[in-house]
């Protein structure tokens, strides 16, 4: 980052920035990855830096959900999905439809159904797109979604799907969480 802040090209601190904040929100370490997220989101912004600014955006969006901010997770999410549409980003529209079904799923049980809608829409993309982790990342979300409303056989049948491909893509860590909310049904 000292590099990135004393270089001459504005767009390389916020990518070092947001991806360095992405790590420590991934590891747990939510209060050290939140200003990091911030601070990229800012610094594209005040520069103008327009490419990759649905993924900073939808990066301090997940870190606002693991910090349990949701609203601000939501309203950053949305944002990037508006970014993504506007500048042709498909692949991080994809991304930022799936974190809205990630944050109205944590909300009460009735966003069910926008948790619902924004899932599919990303799935449908991400299947579109040829993203195949997000796909599973998608079945993941729905079939942790169902298992939370009591639709056993929807959520059988997404979680089945999630771990045959992350089984067959050869991602551990996501296999072992599908896993585990698949015994979760037993």
């Amino acid at each position: 980052m000292a590099i990135c802040r004393a270089a001459p090209v504005p767009g390389l601190f916020p990518i070092s920035t947001s991806l360095l904040g992405a790590a420590y929100v991934a590891a747990g370490r939510v209060a050290e990855g939140l200003p990091l997220l911030e601070q990229a989101v800012e610094q594209a912004a005040s520069s103008r830096l327009m490419y990759g600014q649905s993924l900073w955006t939808s990066l301090l969006a997940e870190g606002y959900l693991r910090a349990g901010r949701v609203d601000e997770a939501n309203t950053r999410a949305l944002e990037a999905v508006e970014f993504a549409r506007t500048h042709k980003e498909q692949g991080y529209q994809a991304s930022a439809l799936r974190l809205l079904g990630e944050i109205h799923a944590h909300r009460d049980p009735s966003a069910v159904e926008p948790a619902e809608t924004y899932y599919h829409q990303a799935l449908a993309l991400a299947e579109e797109l040829g993203m195949r982790p997000l796909v599973a990342h998608c079945h993941l979300g729905l079939g942790k979604l169902y298992q939370r409303t009591g639709t056993r056989e929807q959520a059988q049948e997404h979680l089945s799907t999630a771990t045959a491909m992350y089984r067959e893509m050869d991602m551990q860590f996501w296999l072992a969480q599908a896993g585990a909310e698949m015994r979760g049904l037993e």
